[in-house]
C-alpha cells in the first residue's frame, strides 16, 4: 500500500493509520465476527462465531494484481457452508467509481482458485452440473466524511447496459460506511467492536470530548466482559488517534495502558483534550504579540524573548491551580524539566495569589545572578 504523509503547521498526519485501524477490526476473528453479525443485516450470519473465520489473505492478495496490504480475504465455514468474503478499506472522501469492477476482478480470482482446488481434489468435478461456485460476499469498509456515491451494480459501469442488460454479468456490493453510525448507535450495540468504532471516529482532539458523554455503564460492561486481547486492540487504536493529534509517545503509553487495565474512566478524567503542536503554535504566537508589546523598552527581540516567557509563566500557573505536578507540567507544555521547575518554584511561593510578572521579573534576577556568578 502507498503512504501518504501530510506535514501541516499542526503536524505529520498518515493516511495508513486509518488502513490499519480498519485492519484490526478484520483482522481479528473476534471483530470479524461481530461486524457480520451486526453490521451487514444478513440473517446467515445471526449465529457466526469467530472460529468459524479462517484468514486467507496471504493466499490470495499475491493474486489481485491492484491489492493494497488493507486489502483483506475470509473463509468462512458456517454449518458446512464454505463462503468468501472479500473486504476492501477506503477512507477517502471521493469514492473510487470503479470498485465494482475491481471487486469483480478478485471475486473472479477467488473462484477460479476455488475451482482450481476442487478440480485437484476431484478431476473434472467443475464440469458437473452438481458443482457450484461458493458464494463471496463483497464488501467496503468506507472510513470517509462523505456520502459513497460509486455504482453499486457493476452493470452500471457498463455502456449501454439497458439494452444489454440480460447479457452483463451482474453483481452488487455491500458498503458499510462508518459515518452512518452515531455515538448513540454504536452505545446500543454494547460490544467491542462498537468501541473500536467509537474510537475510530476520532478525528482531532475536540472530538476526544463525546468520549465523556458516553455512559458509565457501557463502559462498566465492556470492563467485565470484553478479552484482554481486544483490549490491547483497542488501545492500538487509540494510540494511532493519539499520534494524529501529536500527543507525546511517553502520554500516549499512559493513556492507552488504561484501556489494558480496563481502567476506562480514569482515561477519561486524566486526559485533557488537546493537540500539543497547535498549543505551542498559539504559545509562539501570544508569546510574539506580548513579546512585540515589552519590544518598546527592550527592542523587539528580546521584548518577544520576555513575551514567550511570561505566557509559559502563565500556562505553569494554570496547571499549578489544577493541581499538576512540575513533571505533567512539562511533558504538558513539552518543555525540559529544568525550565519548568525554576518557574514551578517561584510560583509556589505567590500560591495562591500568582503574579506571573513577578515571576518574570524574579526570575529575570536570578538568571542575572547566576551569570554573573
Amino acid at each position: 500500500m502507498e503512504t501518504t504523509n501530510k506535514t501541516t503547521e499542526h503536524g505529520v498526519h498518515n493516511s495508513k493509520i486509518h488502513d490499519n485501524a480498519a485492519k484490526i477490526v478484520f483482522g481479528d476473528s473476534t471483530l470479524c465476527a461481530q461486524f457480520l453479525k451486526g453490521y451487514t443485516d444478513i440473517p446467515f450470519f445471526t449465529n457466526i462465531k469467530p472460529e468459524d473465520i479462517e484468514d486467507v489473505s496471504s493466499h490470495f492478495i499475491p493474486l489481485f494484481q491492484e491489492s493494497r496490504d488493507s486489502d483483506i480475504v475470509k473463509k468462512i465455514q458456517i454449518d458446512n457452508t464454505e463462503l468468501y468474503l472479500i473486504a476492501l478499506i477506503e477512507h477517502q472522501s471521493e469514492a473510487d467509481a470503479d470498485m465494482s469492477f475491481r471487486l469483480l476482478r478478485y471475486m473472479v480470482y477467488v473462484w477460479t482458485d476455488y475451482a482450481a482446488t476442487q478440480e485437484k481434489l476431484k478431476p473434472g468435478i467443475t464440469k458437473s452440473k452438481d458443482f457450484l461456485y461458493p458464494p463471496i460476499l463483497p464488501i467496503i469498509y468506507y472510513e470517509g466524511t462523505g456520502q459513497w456515491t460509486s455504482a453499486l451494480h457493476f452493470k452500471d459501469r457498463v455502456f449501454m447496459s439497458d439494452i444489454f442488460e440480460e447479457f452483463i454479468p451482474d453483481y452488487k456490493y455491500l458498503v458499510i460506511p462508518l459515518n452512518k453510525y452515531s455515538q448513540e448507535d454504536l452505545i446500543e450495540k454494547g460490544d467491542e467492536l462498537s468501541a473500536i468504532f467509537i474510537l475510530n471516529k476520532l478525528k482531532s482532539s475536540s472530538d476526544f470530548k463525546h468520549l465523556k458523554e458516553i455512559p458509565e455503564d457501557y463502559w462498566n460492561h465492556l470492563t467485565q466482559n470484553t478479552p484482554p486481547h481486544i483490549l490491547k486492540l483497542m488501545s492500538s487504536v487509540f494510540s494511532a488517534f493519539l499520534h494524529t493529534i501529536n500527543v507525546p509517545a511517553e502520554e500516549i503509553n499512559d493513556l492507552t495502558d488504561h484501556i489494558t487495565r480496563r481502567q476506562f474512566n480514569m482515561m477519561f478524567d486524566s486526559f485533557e483534550a488537546y493537540d500539543v503542536q497547535e498549543t505551542r503554535r498559539v504559545s509562539r504566537e501570544e508569546g510574539r504579540i506580548e513579546g512585540e508589546r515589552a519590544g518598546r523598552i527592550e527592542g523587539e527581540r528580546a521584548g518577544r524573548i520576555e513575551g514567550e516567557q511570561l505566557y509559559l509563566i502563565k500556562q505553569i500557573i494554570k496547571r499549578i491551580i489544577k493541581n499538576s505536578p512540575v513533571s505533567q507540567i512539562a511533558t504538558d507544555l513539552m518543555e525540559p524539566l529544568d525550565t519548568i521547575q525554576p518557574v514551578y518554584d517561584l510560583a509556589m511561593k505567590q500560591a495562591p495569589d500568582f503574579d506571573a510578572e513577578k515571576i518574570l521579573n524574579q526570575l529575570t534576577s536570578l538568571n542575572t545572578s547566576t551569570v554573573t556568578k
